[in-house]
């Protein structure tokens, strides 16, 4: 797995791991921040938060065409200064008014351009190192390591959030009550319906001491929000931790850092296409693009409408052996004891074979020891189910290399957009299981903005979580990888750029369930992205002659 790997590829992998940690950790509590401290409606939270993923993901696009001219290191490394700032801004704490708003914009703004510049870049770099025909048969794996190490720091993001947000607010005597944010809102804007509830919910809670319903509210989403803007900071502490790897590593794979322009001048060997070539390969690569787009539409919920289910829909509790997915420490004994297992039946030599099952049998025990320590009932955040898919990706990655390399060796693994393909069909069933877990339940609409009387097992959403990460390891590593093979050498930069340009699309379309959110059935909002994955299936199968040819050119 890690065999024979050119060491430039860990010292990229662990730079993107930091930044990654950052952003997620910003990402897992952005939504319920914007609600929270504005008191925006679901609709108008999920479109901010489509459009700033969109920024996220389609600057690439503009970084990529600047670093074919100027270069990938160039553009990586100012584009670490312009996240750091956005982070930095986004952490100063302010009022919910017109100038919070407005220092909360220009952050996002500040962080889309500089992962613009960053993001893209140091991918292809990553594919540049496979260039060498030495490391050629290895680049599918590669991705596949590169994109494991972008979920480790996305698997703590999310305990990260959890414990900054509860740290402070627990100096100020209260604790995080999903049903609190909205209430309080509705109370600060005059509508005392709820008021009765409030009182009862801040009786629990030391901070609330002598204050009214409408003290309380404001008090506590103004501590709130403070405990969110303390969150944030953790992305530029994160950034400065991938800042030392970097350049510390730099010497590992600076030979990577050559655009087509200059290997030329430099006269190594770059391949040279035809313009029919170059045409067939960017076709290929745009078809593969307007499929991809629908995938992050329905994957990217997990931070909008299932951030929204996991809130008003699922117990905010639980019980049995369960509680050992929600303790971040049993869940990374868990990840690292897939490799060791691996390792058993990859290791060439006994002794390793050995070492490998001990360390195995240690962190397993490690991990119940961990989960026969916690409370019998364990408390849970929203925020708390995005560390799943994470978790699953850097736990199913060995076996995700494993079976395709076996295909590999018999000449039967799929080509990467059959894979895609199957990606997509895969996703449909994963929210299929999110739809037979809202038959029965209110609507949106129904409930008000409170949360339902009827909540669900959080076993509903990891199973849906586990799913859809089987999806995206058909998809997302595999569709990097197969841009860095295909794009034409002169346009590298461009076409990763590309990919993230339609992951942007994505994105922005996360919005429409968000907008229909409270005007259909709960089951009619899985229903749709189902459709929409099935669709695009269909599509990608229909033309996969066409791509597998060109690709082939």
């Amino acid at each position: 797995m890690f065999k024979d790997q050119p060491k430039g590829l860990f010292a990229l992998a662990l730079a993107n791991t930091g930044e990654r940690f950052g952003y997620y950790t910003m990402l897992a509590i952005f939504l319920l921040f914007i609600q929270a401290k504005f008191g925006f409606s679901a609709a108008a939270a999920t479109q901010i938060y489509s459009i700033f993923l969109a920024g996220v993901y389609f600057m690439p696009l503009f970084g990529g065409m600047l670093a074919d001219k100027i270069g990938y290191g160039r553009c990586v490394t100012i584009g670490i200064g312009v996240m750091f700032l956005g982070y930095l801004c986004l952490s100063i704490p302010t009022s919910p008014d017109l100038a919070g708003k407005i220092l909360m914009f220009g952050a996002l703004a500040l962080i889309a351009v500089g992962t613009g510049l960053f993001k893209g870049n140091l991918q292809v770099m990553v594919g540049n190192l496979y260039d060498d025909p030495k490391y050629a048969a290895k680049r599918d794996s590669a991705f596949s390591l590169f994109y494991m190490a972008i979920n480790i720091g996305a698997m703590f993001a999310p305990s990260m959030a959890k414990a900054v947000t509860n740290f402070f607010l627990g100096k100020s005597g209260l604790v995080y009550n999903a049903e609190i944010p909205a209430i309080a809102h509705q109370i600060m804007a005059g509508n005392l319906e709820n008021a009765d509830k409030l009182t009862e919910l801040a009786g629990t809670m030391s901070g609330s001491a002598g204050m009214d319903a409408l003290a309380f509210s404001n008090f506590y989403i103004d501590k709130l929000s403070n405990a969110y803007n303390y969150g944030f900071a953790v992305a530029c502490i994160s950034l400065i931790v991938s800042v030392a790897i970097y350049y510390g590593c730099r010497s590992w794979f600076k030979h990577a850092d050559v655009t087509a322009k200059q290997a030329k001048a430099a006269n190594a060997n770059e391949v040279e296409l035809t313009p029919e070539q170059t045409k067939s390969r960017i076709t290929a690569l745009m078809l593969v693009f307007a499929v991809v787009i629908f995938f992050w539409m329905a994957f990217h919920q997990n931070g909008a409408t299932m951030t929204l289910f996991a809130r008003d829909y699922t117990a905010s509790s639980v019980s049995g052996f369960t509680r050992i997915g929600f303790n971040i420490g049993s869940l990374f004994l868990i990840a690292v004891s897939m490799y060791t297992l691996f390792g058993i039946f990859q290791s060439e030599e006994k002794k390793n074979k050995i070492l490998c099952g001990a360390a195995t049998l240690l962190l397993w025990g490690g991990a119940y020891w961990i989960y026969s320590g916690m409370s019998g009932v364990v408390k849970i955040l929203p925020s708390d189910f995005q560390q799943f898919n994470p978790f699953f990706v850097v736990a199913l990655t060995p076996l995700s290399m494993a079976i395709f390399g076996a295909l590999a060796k018999k000449g039967k693994e799929p080509s990467a957009p059959r894979k895609i393909g199957l990606g997509m069909i895969v996703a449909a069933v994963g929210f299929s299981i999110l739809t037979v877990a809202s038959i029965g339940l209110a609507s949106p609409k129904e409930l008000g903005g409170t949360v339902s009387p009827d909540l669900v097992s959080p076993e509903w959403l990891i199973s849906t979580y586990f799913i859809l990460t089987f999806a995206e390891l058909l998809l997302s590593p595999m569709g990097i990888s197969f841009v860095s093979k295909v794009a034409p050498p002169k346009y590298k930069g461009a076409m990763m750029g590309c990919w993230f340009a339609a992951t942007a699309i994505g994105n922005y379309l996360v919005s429409i369930p968000g907008a229909i959110w409270n005007k259909v059935p709960l089951w009619g909002v899985w229903t749709l992205l189902i459709t929409l994955c099935l669709i695009s299936a269909l599509f990608i199968f229909s033309i996969m002659k066409k791509l597998e040819s060109a690709t082939e050119g």
